[in-house]
Formats: C-alpha cells, sequence, structure tokens
C-alpha cells in the first residue's frame, strides 16, 4: 500500500480536490442537489475514460523516459504536467474557438462560460483538422515501433516479422500514412478533404521534425561526449513527448463533449485522467515494469496504431470513445499476459536447466 501511495498519492489527492471542485461549482452554479451530483458524476467519468484512453500513452512515454537524463526526466514529470493538464486540457479548447471563429482569448472564454452551446458547435467543428493531425502524427508512432531495423522482440509474430522484413524500405511508414490520409479524404467533402489533407502533411511534417531535431541533438551531443564533456540533455526526448502526450489529448478532449460541454467540467475530469497518466508513467519507469514485462511496449504501440487509425477514420464516421479505450485496454491487457506466460515459460526452462546442470 505504501509503494502504491509514494506513486499514485499525489494523484489521489489531485482527483479529491478537483472533486471537491465539481460539488463546489455544481452548487453554486445550480443550487440544486441533484444537478450538482449530476456534474460530480461527468468529472468522474470524464476521468475514467481519459485513463482508459491514456494508458497506451503512458506506457509510451515510460518508454521514451527510461533513456532520457534523470534532470529531463523530472522536467517532463513536472513543466510536462503544467502543459497536459493547464495547455491541452484548458488552454487547447479555448485556442480552437479563438482561431475558429476569429475572437480573442478573453472573448473566447466569455463564449465557453457563457454560451457553451456555441462553444461545443466550434470546437466540434475543427475536428476534421484535429483528427486529420493526430491521427497522422501518432500512426507514425505506432508504424516506426515496428519498422525499426534491428527489432528482435515480436509479440504477434508472424505479422511483426513480416512487417519488420520491409524495415529496409526508405520512409515506408511516410507512404503508408500518407496513403491512408489520402484514401480517408476521398471520403470527405472537398472542402473538409482539402483541411484533413493539409493537416494530416502537417502532422507527419511535426512527427519529421521533432525526431530531426531530437537527431540533431544526439549527435551533438555524442560530440561532446567524444570530446571528454559531460553531457546532461533530453530536449528532443522532452518535445517528443509533449507533440505525442498533445495527439493522444486530442481524442480525449473532443470526445468530452459527448458528456457535457460546459468547459470547467471537461476541464476537470480531464485534468485528473492527466495527472493519473503521470504517476503510471512514473511507476513504469521506476519499477522497470517494461523490462519485466516483453511484450507490453507491443501491445501500447499496436494501440497507438488502432488509435491513429481510428482518429483518421473518425473525420467521416463517428466512433465512440468507449470503442476506443475497450480496443487499447484489450491489446495492452493481451500483451501483458503474453509477457506473464513468457516470463513462467523462462523460468520453468531455467529450473530444467539447474536441474539438467546439478545432475551432470
Amino acid at each position: 500500500m505504501q509503494t502504491l501511495l509514494r506513486y499514485y498519492g499525489f494523484s489521489l489527492a489531485f482527483s479529491l480536490t478537483c472533486l471537491a471542485l465539481a460539488v463546489w461549482y455544481g452548487w453554486a452554479s445550480t443550487g440544486n442537489i441533484g444537478a450538482t451530483l449530476s456534474i460530480l458524476w461527468i468529472v468522474f467519468v470524464l476521468s475514467i475514460l481519459e485513463i482508459s484512453l491514456s494508458f497506451d500513452n503512458a506506457v509510451v512515454n515510460a518508454t521514451v523516459l527510461r533513456t532520457m537524463d534523470p534532470v529531463w526526466q523530472q522536467r517532463f514529470l513536472t513543466i510536462g504536467i503544467l502543459i497536459a493538464v493547464f495547455g491541452m486540457r484548458i488552454v487547447f479548447p479555448i485556442a480552437i474557438v479563438a482561431i475558429a471563429a476569429g475572437l480573442g482569448p478573453i472573448a473566447a472564454i466569455d463564449l465557453s462560460l457563457n454560451n457553451p452551446a456555441e462553444y461545443e458547435r466550434i470546437v466540434s467543428g475543427a475536428h476534421i483538422g484535429i483528427a486529420g493531425f493526430g491521427g497522422a502524427f501518432l500512426a507514425m508512432v505506432g508504424l516506426t515501433f515496428f519498422f525499426e531495423e534491428d527489432k528482435e522482440v515480436h509479440w504477434i509474430a508472424a505479422l511483426e516479422r513480416t512487417i519488420n522484413r520491409f524495415s529496409t524500405v526508405p520512409a515506408i511508414e511516410i507512404g503508408l500514412v500518407l496513403t491512408l490520409v489520402y484514401s480517408v479524404s476521398t471520403l470527405l467533402a472537398p472542402q473538409d478533404a482539402n483541411t484533413f489533407l493539409t493537416a494530416g502533411i502537417l502532422g507527419l511534417i511535426t512527427f519529421i521534425g521533432v525526431n530531426a531535431i531530437a537527431a540533431l541533438l544526439e549527435q551533438h551531443e555524442a560530440k561532446k561526449r567524444a570530446a571528454g564533456i559531460v553531457v546532461k540533455s533530453g530536449l528532443g526526448g522532452f518535445l517528443y513527448l509533449e507533440v505525442l502526450d498533445a495527439s493522444f489529448s486530442f481524442d480525449g478532449v473532443i470526445g468530452a463533449f459527448a458528456l457535457s460541454n460546459n468547459m470547467i467540467i471537461i476541464a476537470l475530469g480531464l485534468s485528473v485522467g492527466a495527472i493519473f497518466v503521470r504517476s503510471i508513467t512514473i511507476h513504469l519507469v521506476q519499477t522497470g515494469t517494461l523490462a519485466q514485462y516483453r511484450y507490453l511496449e507491443h501491445g501500447a504501440f499496436w494501440a497507438i496504431i488502432v488509435l491513429g487509425g481510428i482518429m483518421l477514420f473518425s473525420a467521416r464516421f463517428h466512433i465512440p470513445e468507449t470503442i476506443t479505450g475497450l480496443i487499447g485496454a484489450t491489446l495492452i491487457g493481451l500483451s501483458f499476459l503474453w509477457s506473464v506466460r513468457h516470463n513462467r515459460r523462462e523460468g520453468v526452462q531455467r529450473i530444467d536447466l539447474n536441474a539438467t546442470a546439478q545432475g551432470d
């Protein structure tokens, strides 16, 4: 229990604070017990939805974070929290409204508080572009993992080995994602198709740009190490994680409007989920869970590919967030079970080898 509180104590305290704020806001704005309980329930459901949608995000964050310098790990887990909670769950929806409606920040906030129906309409209207950008970026993240040339561990062996055979083909991931983005765009009205294509290309450019910055920084650090200079940097990884976290946040922010169009309620619910994702990330990194369960990363990256595809197709078809969360949770759950089974087999084989050695 103490170990769990070490990782999740802050998240639990933050959650209770947000739920208390939901009660206060509900009573102050409605003066009705039933309405207040309804608001509290929506905040709770939104937090669960955000956690279920973002668990694969925590696994991928941990994959990148464990290779970063401790200083940058701490920066991601502190500054990153502010960006994830305040930036993506509060500033981002307001920025969408401000840009789409040509309003100033104050006017956009006023609209969100005093005309939530119009606020929801404007944010939902930006879904085409968000789906194109976020879907393309996440698809690239997932495919790049499986097209890694020197990959040796495979979970869904037949499929992953087949994919890996084409890893030497230059920019094959980009070609696949561009093909998918274009295919989805043909299902849309001409104006929406242009918006979707532009956003998808920008998602690809962002992925390439962030990875290019990371590669340049790594080269610079390698030269310093060769000269005997102590290097402590992780800016490239930090930028990559922040863009990745933002891409994961898109579907949660848009999907939240299915439950409420009130900015305060949405911010409270999604913020609870965002904090728990950070706690899960810390837990995975510090306990070495990814090393213990060898297929867990595979399950997370398959979930990312599915999420990227769902985001792209959501520009044309409505796909409930519950389905998205269940698919991701199922893939990660199966990869965890396969990892446990592998560990048991390895343990049995070691026992057999030890017994044979003692017999000899």
